[in-house]
């Protein structure tokens, strides 16, 4: 399960942040996770409970905002909404998008105390 692997990646980032901005205990974590990126929510929310067992983060509230996939259709010269990847262009049908959205993880907020 490489949620495990990405909660600890996550866990490790706020410690690094904690030593740099001098902050205790955190309180919520907001993710956000694209829908093409093959990360599972559920997962991750329990991955994310077990890995900050011991840590500044243990008991913080973890929120998972999903980021819709979109890509940039080089043949209508738009961007364009994708729900998988290598998908083709909902307007012209053709497979020359790239994918511009949807397939990111970003530690986009912390509270903290």
């Amino acid at each position: 399960m490489h949620e495990m692997a990405l909660c600890q990646g996550v866990v490790d980032l706020i410690d690094e942040e904690a030593a740099r901005q001098n902050f205790g205990r955190v309180k919520a974590v907001v993710l956000e996770i694209g829908v093409l990126g093959h990360v599972e929510p559920e997962a991750m929310l329990f991955c994310f409970d077990a890995v900050s067992r011991g840590t500044r983060v243990e008991g913080a509230r973890l929120v998972i905002e999903r980021v819709p996939g979109a890509g940039w259709c080089l043949d209508c010269g738009k961007t364009v909404p994708l729900t998988e990847r290598f998908g083709a262009c909902p307007d012209c049908g053709r497979h020359r998008v790239q994918m511009t959205a949807g397939d990111e993880m970003k530690l986009r907020e912390l509270e903290v105390e």
